[in-house]
């Protein structure tokens, strides 16, 4: 499991499936999540297997989550804010059906 080597002196809270989570100002969301101590993330499209960040640079998308209501949000490149919701992500993203 990772750890923080300093203690957080300007906190965020934000929720994680529903759980809150509390970061240091300016963290990465993957990065958050990680010290935290949320291992798992998301689960592949393929397989149904456990994901979580790898890269932590945007390269290799295995800490996708859903922001706010919005799919498929690299958190290893967002920024943490107060009150953000984030939630894990199953399988591929789900497509809205509009009128046609």
């Amino acid at each position: 499991m990772l750890r923080r080597l300093r203690e957080v002196t300007d906190p965020v809270t934000f929720s994680f499936d529903g759980c809150p989570v509390t970061a240091e100002r300016g963290d990465t969301l993957a990065a958050a999540l990680l010290a935290g101590g949320i291992d798992t993330i998301r689960h592949s499209v393929v397989g149904d297997q456990p994901r979580a960040p790898y890269c932590l640079m945007g390269v290799c998308f295995e800490c996708l989550v859903t922001v706010d209501g919005v799919q498929n949000r690299q958190s290893c490149l967002m920024e943490v804010r107060d009150g953000m919701v984030v939630a894990s992500q199953r399988g591929g993203r789900q497509v809205l059906q509009g009128n046609r």
